[in-house]
């Protein structure tokens, strides 16, 4: 719960200073950039908070299957951080 706090922190702090004439590629980018960084935290803590060579015994080893399932679970879990990223930024591009 941390996490998507701070991330959707994140969010609206981008949304406010991004650029507006960059318009739908810096929105692109900076979804892609938040989503790359909540993965990369989801998938340094280990699954369920346990460490990574532990985590890696459930997944049979494999790097591919947990770092896959690590995606799975930021895209079901980046709606709200991606709202958080459009309301000021949407704001700000209908006050232009």
């Amino acid at each position: 719960m941390i996490l998507l706090a701070c991330i959707c922190a994140a969010a609206v702090a981008m949304g406010l200073i991004l650029p507006v004439r960059w318009g739908l590629w810096g929105y692109l980018g900076a979804a892609a950039l938040l989503f790359t960084a909540q993965a990369g935290i989801n998938t340094a803590m280990g699954f369920e908070g346990i460490p990574i060579s532990d985590s890696l015994l459930l997944f049979n080893d494999s790097y591919l299957s947990y770092v896959g399932f690590n995606l799975q679970i930021t895209y079901r879990a980046f709606a709200l951080p991606l709202l958080a990223l459009a309301v000021p930024f949407l704001y700000r591009l209908r006050r232009k």
